[in-house]
């Protein structure tokens, strides 16, 4: 038996998340979802508390993610040992944010940064660094109740974890029980070659996974594999979070300052129903 949690994350509504934006709890709620991913950085300022007693009240499991303003300088992967230290109180910081909203996980490209890619060969040390940083901030984070949640991401954002494969390896050079990955299966298209041998390899350490089609477009009709995927997530994560991500891009919509300059998302409402019901019925296929 499975017990998935589906969910969706913010900017399928919005960009900046507010104290004016809190009624989009109850309209995540009424779609049917599970849980909802909401985005952190230095240009997001708003009460955590309301945010925090509302989702209890209607049993809806919040994550955070660092898709808002985060500062380049800010990087755990640096060869500088000032940026490190940046980086690390910045993520500290995200993390306690997240404890005062209730939310039970991280998630994201914590081990570097989303547009920093060096050209060459990744280096041993580089990756060292990366996993002992990331074992002090799965401490904090654990010590404070939130799971530390590493998200692979396509060649053209980072140049340090691409795929399943790495993300394990590099949590067994980190070696904390509270470090988990999550998968995005837009990233994947890019950097897979089998999304149920990948989704198999993350095995116990899958939290769950970012449910994209390759062009951030509704799930379905793309050139996800999404049978593969769930006969895979049957196995290797039965209780996985399968949160809808892509960005809005209705008539007051962001998507194109995200790199979205098609128009997958003008109505968000619609894309998580007709999400949500193909991923059900994938989920009861297999």
């Amino acid at each position: 038996m499975t017990s998935y949690k589906y969910g969706a994350h913010q900017f399928l509504w919005v960009e900046y998340w507010t104290d004016k934006t809190l009624p989009v709890l109850d309209e995540v709620h009424d779609l049917g979802l599970d849980c909802f991913e909401i985005s952190l950085g230095d240009d997001i300022f708003f009460n955590p508390v309301p945010v925090c007693k509302r989702a209890r009240e209607i049993g809806l499991e919040l994550s955070v993610g660092p898709g808002n303003l985060w500062p380049m300088e800010c990087d755990i992967s640096h060869q500088s040992l000032d940026n490190q230290r940046l980086g690390m109180a910045w993520h500290r910081r995200i993390i306690e944010q997240a404890a005062e909203l209730g939310a039970v996980a991280y998630c994201g490209a914590t081990y570097g940064h989303p547009g920093h890619v060096l050209r060459q060969p990744k280096q041993i040390t580089e990756l060292v660094r990366v996993a002992e940083n990331l074992h002090q901030l799965a401490d904090y984070s654990q010590k404070l109740g939130v799971e530390l949640v590493l998200e692979p991401m396509s060649r053209f954002r980072t140049h340090l974890l691409h795929t399943a494969q790495q993300a394990v390896d590099l949590i067994v050079m980190a070696d904390h029980p509270n470090l988990l990955i999550n998968l995005d299966t837009y990233h994947m298209i890019t950097e897979e070659r089998d999304y149920g041998k990948a989704i198999e390899t993350a095995g116990n350490k899958l939290r769950g996974i970012h449910a994209c089609e390759n062009d951030r477009g509704v799930p379905g009709g793309g050139l996800v594999p999404w049978h593969e995927v769930f006969s895979s997530l049957l196995l290797a994560c039965p209780n996985a979070r399968i949160l809808m991500e892509t960005y809005n891009t209705g008539n007051n919509g962001f998507g194109y300052k995200r790199g979205i300059f098609k128009d997958v998302c003008p109505d968000t409402k619609d894309f998580v129903r007709k999400g949500l019901s193909f991923l059900k019925e994938c989920a009861e296929a297999v």
